[in-house]
């Protein structure tokens, strides 16, 4: 520990360079605590604070930056070429809900035994999908191929503001409209 420190008092503001003794003689006067800021400075920078409570409001501060982080998830939906109607509108009711909390969605196309044959039933499929939610998605990853299924990834596209009806401005009265 070096013999002299920097100190800043308890409102940051700047004591001057002190013997280490002067500067817990300080601390002590005052019932705070002397916290090294700065180890590497010549001299070391300290600081007279309550340790505890500065512990304690840096922990609220990372827990209160923790909580404004959104994680954004990814949803898989899987589909069959043969999907019926009934079927397939719950899925799509599930995938707007999934777009509506800010979560992307993996959209899979199983194929089975000889359905792969047909693959442009699987494209057409994954092309209404994209069709139907144009207004509210960005495709992130096109329909693809891999192995026996197909894979699309829509994440949630930025909403549209809603434009506002421009009201007609009524004459201004005592002015007469010249015809």
């Amino acid at each position: 520990m070096a013999p002299e420190v920097r100190l800043s008092g308890p409102d940051n503001e700047p004591l001057g360079v002190v013997s280490l003794i002067e500067a817990l003689r300080m601390a002590g006067e005052l019932d705070v605590d002397l916290v090294e800021i700065a180890a590497t400075a010549n001299p070391p920078v300290c600081r007279l604070m309550d340790y505890g409570k500065f512990k304690y409001q840096e922990q609220k501060r990372a827990a209160e930056a923790k909580a404004k982080q959104t994680v954004i998830e990814i949803k898989e939906v899987k589909f069959r070429p043969g999907t019926d109607d009934g079927d397939y509108h719950i899925k799509m009711r599930n995938i707007r809900r999934f777009l509506a909390d800010g979560d992307k969605c993996k959209i899979t196309l199983r194929f089975r035994g000889r359905e792969i044959t047909h693959q442009e039933l699987g494209l057409a499929l994954l092309n209404r999908i994209r069709d139907e939610l144009a207004d509210v998605i960005i495709v992130e990853q096109f329909p693809k191929l891999e192995g026996r299924q197909m894979i699309m990834m829509i994440a949630p596209g930025k909403k549209k503001p809603v434009a506002k009806p421009v009201p007609d401005q009524a004459p201004v009265a005592g002015t007469a409209a010249v015809t």
